[in-house]
């Protein structure tokens, strides 16, 4: 049996959905985000060091962190030969590939539109709203919509190559790469002009796993 800390709003939902498509049994312990800060609570730091989620803990004492790390071993563990291309095949490396660049790549200006977004918006003395705010305007408009763009439009093109993103068959790569795309139409200005990657969107949240993941997992704002 598998245990998932499982953090509202946060990137282990899709480490429900992986365990609903492998259709493992785990449990769920909940965690709640700080609601004026948004960060997880400090009871999540007798888990893992970090504090931070996901994590899964096995009935073998192991405990996994990193979704990336968590998708894979899980795989390797348990997927019996499902959601990963045969060893050696170019899907293979595409797999690899999109498994790191999820993380590695796609989610840093995500994560600093968001930060720059509540700069923005955040209680500050009134003589510092203007400086700030031009700050974190020019800093969004010279760098990070940008390269969020740069992104897109490279995850669009890759969805013409093949129908998912290691090829042609639905992949934990796909899994990783599902809270980045969601981020994307949440605050990074994915819409209709992109229509692979929304289309992308229609066929992961068709599929039944993840309909159940959600269920299992409560409220996820990503899809609001």
């Amino acid at each position: 049996m598998l245990t998932v800390h499982h953090l509202n709003n946060s990137r282990s939902q899709r480490v429900l959905w992986l365990l609903e498509e492998l259709e493992l049994p785990y449990e769920i312990v909940h965690y709640q985000r700080d609601p004026q800060t948004m960060l997880a609570p400090a009871s999540l730091r007798a888990v893992h060091p970090l504090g931070k989620s996901p994590v899964v803990t096995t009935d073998d004492g192991l405990t996994l962190a990193e979704s990336g790390a968590i998708i894979e071993t899980v795989i390797e563990r348990y997927g019996n030969g499902r959601l990963a291309p045969a060893a050696g095949s170019a899907e293979a490396v595409r797999y690899r590939y999109w498994l790191h660049f999820a993380e590695g790549t796609a989610m840093s200006p995500l994560l600093l539109k968001l930060i720059f977004d509540r700069i923005e918006t955040g209680k500050m003395p009134f003589f510092a709203r203007p400086v700030a705010k031009a700050i974190a305007a020019k800093t969004k408009s010279a760098f990070i919509n940008p390269n969020i763009a740069s992104h897109l439009n490279y995850m669009e093109a890759e969805l013409g190559r093949s129908e998912w993103f290691a090829g042609d068959a639905f992949t934990g790569a796909d899994i990783q790469m599902s809270f980045v795309v969601e981020a994307a139409r949440a605050r990074g200005g994915l819409d209709a002009k992109r229509p692979k990657l929304m289309a992308y969107l229609e066929r992961i949240h068709a599929r039944p796993a993840y309909k159940r993941a959600l269920e299992r997992g409560g409220p996820y704002a990503l899809l609001n």
